[in-house]
């Protein structure tokens, strides 16, 4: 039997050889680690914003540029503004000064930047970046080009950490907690909706997940931690200039995270050492194979970065945790106290009315006049031929679209126009279409997603693991609406690895988490088989046993009839039919509508 380690103990090994090294190994090597760290920050920051976060950043080194500048200006200036004189001459002052400036610039470009999709947004990365890096390079107050000089070294408690060997415990003690503070991060209520990210927006903000502030927090948090490492690097160097906070070092960041593994915390120290081991052995034997010198490493890490991207996209980083055989320990779902829940409506109350609605798109009419009402302890059916308008009436009642003229009332307010995380906070949740779940996170982590709003804690809290009551609650209700569904079996499996059918009642389930009185399912029914269809028409009228409002788009007949209490047939936008299952089977314009004639 193979030897296999826990977590534990290989990550105590790793911090024993981190401990270790700068004792036994000789200066070259312990300034190379010193530079590992630092720019291992940095790719962290990427590894949550763009594998994590699904942002990709080009401009990371103007951040690193301001950290160090700021420390720079504070620790070496003859006179500073009254106001700013407090913090003048002290390296832990300009750290926090340094962090509150990239803060507020980041906030501020990130409500530019943003605001873009697709490939202008990293185009908005390269254009602040650059705009940066020659504010650098252009500031009299700065040094412009030549830089600032004599930065006095980091001390704690009187002792000077002004040699590579003893500067290095601080930087990897920086690198250790930002590691550790992200994992926590990812690991919680607030994770869980940055990861949400990358399955979509409308996802996200279906299930009441702020997707902008999620988006922002990612943007900071990545600035802060390349701020940390600027400091550092300024007080390590005692000079700082702007070449290192150039565009191509921020490539070279991006690099790394991609090469270690964008999606992977660890994948961030494993990219920043690759790359900056490489990167010194490709500057030494390059120019002495090709008789003569050049950045000829630069050549070597473009090729390396398609071979990556072809080969080994999740990165390095699989690769090593595939190396080292770890035993994990058995997945327990946390026992906790139930989550409050909302008082369900009384049977047969309407819960959810349009009245009038109207959506077009320029010349085209989606929707002409729709009305139709849900009651409490029904199932509603919208049916209707291909291009009827069902999804985009769909889309309307649930917040992702806004009607050009009409009205929705759920629960008796107007929420006409209205965010769909805001509606979701209400009561309604819905299911999509095509599915849309996070395959690599486990069932229980997709259904927590749906009980998002049911939490408050923030990102402080969840980076120092002081919300894991809260959190424990969370997880316990996924659970629990994972067991009610049926897929208790499958808690700790992969989303992805999950049939279709079985993926379509885990969205079921996300949506019961949040704790809704009225589910809007999108074809729920389509692609699974007959098995699964009576598993799902089974938990569907159990839901309406239980006092839930249903309304369902779907296009099998047969699975409609047998299920729904009523059914609302579309054509061309508008109403033409209304009422019981068999009524609306026998109406005229129903048939005309699906079979081209009445008989």
């Amino acid at each position: 039997m193979a030897l296999r380690f826990t977590p534990l103990q290989v990550l105590v090994a790793f911090l024993a050889a981190t401990a270790l090294a700068p004792l036994v190994l000789p200066e070259f090597y312990v300034t190379l680690l010193n530079y590992i760290g630092l720019y291992a920050m940095v790719a962290l920051g990427l590894v949550l914003l763009t594998g994590i976060g699904g942002l990709t950043s080009f401009g990371q080194a103007a951040f690193v540029g301001i950290g160090a500048y700021t420390t720079a200006v504070l620790t070496t200036a003859e006179a500073l503004p009254a106001w700013l004189a407090w913090a003048g001459g002290s390296p832990w002052l300009a750290l926090a000064v340094g962090l509150v400036i990239t803060a507020l610039v980041a906030l501020l470009v990130g409500s530019l930047t943003l605001r873009l999709s697709g490939h202008y947004l990293p185009l908005g990365t390269i254009a602040w970046g650059i705009s940066l890096y020659f504010l650098f390079g252009t500031m009299e107050t700065l040094g412009g080009h030549t830089g600032l000089t004599g930065i006095p070294p980091i001390a704690i408690f009187g002792w000077e950490l002004d040699e590579g060997r003893e500067i290095y415990y601080l930087i990897w003690a920086f690198l250790l907690c930002a590691m550790f503070t992200t994992r926590n991060l990812l690991d919680s209520r607030e994770g869980r909706a940055i990861r949400a990210l990358n399955g979509g927006m409308v996802m996200g903000e279906a299930m009441g997940i702020n997707t902008s502030r999620s988006r922002m927090v990612i943007f900071v948090i990545a600035a802060l931690h390349a701020a940390a490492s600027g400091w550092l690097y300024a007080h390590m160097q005692r000079f700082v200039n702007p070449t290192p906070f150039g565009l191509h070092i921020g490539i070279e960041y991006l690099f790394m995270a991609v090469v270690g593994g964008a999606g992977q915390v660890w994948g961030a120290l494993v990219g920043a050492g690759v790359i900056t081991v490489m990167k010194q052995w490709l500057q030494d034997w390059l120019p002495r194979f090709f008789g003569a010198a050049g950045n000829f490493e630069v050549i070597v890490f473009g090729v390396m970065m398609v071979l990556i991207l072809h080969r080994a996209r999740e990165g390095l980083w699989a690769l090593v945790a595939r190396l080292v055989p770890l035993r994990r320990a058995e997945r327990q779902v946390p026992v906790a106290d139930a989550l409050e829940r909302k008082a369900m409506p009384d049977r047969g109350e309407v819960i959810l009315e349009a009245r009038d609605v109207t959506r077009r798109f320029g010349g085209l009419v989606a929707n002409d006049g729709m009305n139709l009402e849900v009651r409490a302890g029904e199932i509603l059916a919208l049916i209707g031929p291909n291009g009827a308008g069902k999804s985009t009436m769909f889309n309307q009642l649930s917040g992702v679209d806004t009607p050009t003229s009409g009205e929705i009332l759920f629960r008796g307010r107007k929420v006409t126009g209205m965010a769909s995380r805001e509606i979701a906070r209400l009561g309604m949740s819905r299911s999509f279409q095509h599915v849309k779940l996070l395959p690599a996170m486990t069932v229980l982590e997709n259904v927590a997603i749906g009980a998002h709003l049911r939490g408050g804690k923030g990102v402080l809290p969840s980076a120092w693991r002081l919300e894991r009551d809260e959190e424990n609650r969370l997880l316990a209700e996924a659970a629990r609406q994972i067991e009610r569904v049926g897929l208790a079996a499958h808690t700790f499996d992969e989303a992805g690895s999950l049939a279709l059918g079985q993926q379509r009642i885990l969205e079921i389930a996300r949506g019961l988490a949040s704790d809704p009185c009225l589910l809007l399912l999108d074809e729920p029914a389509a692609g699974l088989r007959l098995k699964e269809k009576q598993a799902l028409g089974d938990l569907l009228k159990k839901l309406r046993g239980e006092g839930m409002a249903i309304l369902l788009v779907e296009h099998d007949m047969d699975f409609v009839m047998g299920l729904v209490d009523r059914v609302v047939v579309m054509e061309f936008g508008r109403k033409i039919a209304e009422g019981l299952p068999d009524e609306v089977q026998r109406n005229p314009a129903v048939l005309e509508a699906y079979l081209g004639g009445a008989e």
